[in-house]
């Protein structure tokens, strides 16, 4: 058969996979050579050839540890092989070429300026050419209970849902803290022991180290199933099962992407997240520093020059040294590990008081956080008899987590003692740079940031507000029901919609929030002229095929984009609303319309229809084009996808981090350090946000991760 027989055959079929490898290559394919590729000093160029011809879409990576910190760079190859490692620092490299289809190729040394030719390594077997795949390949061979197990006839508790089940597996349970389906966690460490089965070893599995109380009570609480099925999942892999589908090599634009890697922090704790601009302002802190979130496991904020390569620490104080760590009851890690980890044993590696969560930069450089200042007992002003607005409106008895602010310049640490508790924070678009915050529980705080720089005084400064329907319809906030009484058409309603996510709305100064479940929710709050009397919301329930809501942003015309369980980004648009957005019928379920689903790359579980195993964590809107794919290009972390993932032009687009495998972000930011420098000039920040960094590519001694994620015009450009 002629080839252009074969070709027309093919496309007539409908086939377009694997095209390249059927057809016979011709010469001038057959060999790339690597000076054919144009470098400056500080780049490190080339062509990566296979037994057949140039690799195509496959990624060069470069690694140094001779900076102060370790430092990676990835490209990906075009369509002749070719590749460009650009604005490398002074050093030497290791450098290989990494991809589906392929192994590591030999590493070879190079410095800038220097071109090479690296010859590709073919897998010699599915197996080995399954280990480079991410981790949703490995994750999706995870069985899912049938619809007939539940309700009782199982052992599976009667009031889970299916839904309920799979997101509890997904990103509002165990994928909301670490990545699973790595090399690391498809198998069982040998340091745990032997088991009589695969349920046995994720029983035990499962209660080590700090969060062994959290990871047990939550799978028990599934029931022995969810044990069975991670136990019938290890037992496979063991076995040599592998996974059904195959990923494709990066396509586009994702051949533009360039990712440089620094490490940070240290081997034994973790980053939450990190914090690059201001939001509202991309060009805040051009060039500066990086600030990370270390959670639940240190007081010490890690700093990270990426101009110098140069990694520092300050360790954030607390206003009283006397009260309790951050860790036991009530929170989600405990002091002491349930059973001793195959990593660091009974070692007690979390310590903190401060458990800075999230934090955002002000236009003025200074930096935000969601931190503790003192113990949960709230101060005597936000209690019941106080004469605060908010107060008087709904008293508030604790608090866990508060506001600090961090000027970097001068060091200087200030506290912000909130009634309200807090997990995110986003500055609003109004003149007095109000912060609006999510983790509140029954109500949603804000600061006012100018009065506070101005004053001081934080009591005066704060405010809260319950959530309260407008249910008699009457367009004011009245007298209100509680979630828990009968409904009352003659008065409003107030709601338990605790924010996880908060987003104020550019356009017309309201404050939405996500609201974490399943089916999960968004809320808008209209604050009024007094928001502790006036404010009102509406709440959207997430309808089918969508569940499991978790992080969520908004774009500049007020689309509300959220990270759902169910293997999807959600987008809410109010202006879709049919029915009446307030009154008795406004409950939640009355604007389906107002909901689409994209459902993200990557295979799913069998059995369940069509589906996405990806298991995002937060989603992010790219307001001002700071990557280069256009202004509010909504975002989200591709946690199983070892990324982050952008909605684009009606195509989800993956932006991988292929070495170390196994990267997992929380949340992530846009910085536009030059606006004047093209894609130089801009670019998405991420942290490595798995609470078990030794879990990654490399294993123990293995630091968190800063990611720089670029977008460069072609695959060439330097």
């Amino acid at each position: 058969m002629r080839t252009s027989r074969l070709v027309r055959l093919i496309v007539g079929l409908g086939l377009s996979v694997g095209l390249y490898s059927l057809l016979p290559l011709s010469s001038s394919q057959a060999q790339q050579p690597a000076n054919d590729v144009a470098i400056d000093n500080d780049d490190i160029g080339g062509v990566v050839n296979g037994p057949k011809g140039p690799e195509a879409g496959v990624w060069v990576i470069a690694e140094t540890r001779d900076l102060p910190v370790r430092y990676i760079k990835t490209v990906v190859t075009d369509d002749r092989g070719r590749f460009v490692v650009p604005d490398l620092p002074s050093a030497s490299y290791s450098v290989w070429a990494r991809g589906y289809g392929l192994v590591d190729s030999a590493k070879a040394t190079a410095k800038p300026g220097q071109r090479l030719t690296i010859a590709a390594t073919p897998a010699p077997n599915e197996a080995a050419a399954a280990h480079y795949y991410p981790a949703i390949y490995w994750y999706s061979m995870l069985k899912i209970p049938a619809a007939d197990q539940f309700g009782g006839k199982s052992s599976i508790p009667a009031r889970l849902t299916q839904n309920a089940w799979i997101s509890a597996m997904k990103n509002t349970g165990c994928i909301g803290c670490h990545q699973l389906g790595q090399q690391s966690t498809r198998t069982i460490p040998a340091a745990l022991g032997t088991f009589a089965s695969g349920a046995d070893a994720w029983r035990r599995r499962v209660q080590s180290g700090q969060s062994g109380q959290q990871m047990l009570g939550q799978l028990t609480g599934l029931g022995d199933m969810s044990f069975a099925n991670y136990g019938d999942w290890i037992d496979r892999v063991a076995k040599g099962e592998l996974p059904s589908a195959k990923p494709p090599r990066p396509q586009g634009v994702e051949r533009n992407i360039v990712v440089t890697l620094r490490d940070w922090m240290n081997e034994k704790q973790y980053l939450h997240d990190l914090i690059a601009s201001d939001r509202r302002f991309p060009t805040v802190n051009a060039y500066g520093p990086l600030v990370g979130s270390p959670e639940y496991s240190s007081d010490v904020l890690p700093i990270l020059d990426p101009m110098k390569n140069v990694a520092t620490t300050f360790k954030a104080p607390v206003r009283d040294a006397s009260m309790p760590l951050s860790l036991g009851p009530g929170h989600a890690a405990a002091l002491d590990a349930l059973q001793p980890s195959p990593y660091w044993g009974t070692e007690r590696i979390w310590d903190t008081r401060v458990n800075n969560h999230n934090s955002m930069f002000g236009r003025d450089g200074r930096l935000w956080l969601a931190a503790s200042v003192r113990a949960p007992e709230n101060p005597a002003f936000c209690k019941q008899g106080s004469d605060h607005p908010s107060a008087k409106a709904f008293p508030m008895e604790r608090a866990v987590r508060h506001i600090t602010v961090f000027d970097l310049k001068t060091q200087k640490y200030s506290f912000v003692d909130t009634c309200f508790s807090t997990h995110h924070l986003q500055f609003g678009y109004d003149a007095n740079d109000t912060i609006w915050t999510s983790g509140g529980g029954p109500v949603v705080g804000w600061l006012n940031s100018k009065m506070f720089s101005e004053t001081g005084d934080a009591a005066k400064s704060q405010g809260w507000t319950a959530l309260v329907l407008d249910t008699n319809g009457n367009g004011k906030r009245d007298a209100y029901t509680e979630p828990d009484a009968p409904p009352d058409p003659t008065k409003d309603r107030r709601i338990n919609a605790p924010f996880y996510a908060v987003m104020p709305n550019p356009v017309d100064g309201s404050v939405w929030g996500a609201v974490l479940g399943v089916p999960g929710a968004v809320v808008r709050l209209d604050p009024g002229k007094n928001p502790p009397e006036t404010a009102l919301a509406e709440i959207y329930n997430v309808p089918m095929p969508g569940f499991g809501a978790r992080g969520a942003d908004i774009d500049s015309k007020g689309v509300v984009w959220v990270s759902l369980g169910s293997g999807h980004m959600g987008s809410f648009d109010r202006r879709k609303c049919k029915a009446p957005l307030s009154g008795p019928e406004a409950t939640g379920d009355h604007c389906p319309e107002g909901w689409s689903f994209h459902q993200y790359p990557g295979p799913g579980f069998k059995g369940i229809g069509e589906n996405s195993a990806e298991s995002s964590y937060y989603s992010w809107v790219d307001q001002h084009n700071t990557f280069g794919l256009g202004n509010d290009v909504p975002m989200s972390t591709g946690n199983l996808n070892d990324g982050i993932i952008a909605f684009a032009n009606g195509r989800m687009v993956v932006l991988r981090v292929p070495y170390p495998m196994g990267f997992y972000a929380k949340g992530f930011d846009g910085r536009i350090d030059d606006p004047k420098a093209g894609w130089k000039g801009r670019g998405l920040w991420a942290a490595n946000g798995d609470r078990t960094p030794w879990l990654i590519e490399g294993g123990k001694g293995t630091k968190p991760l800063a990611a720089h994620f670029q977008l460069r015009p072609d695959p060439l450009a330097k």
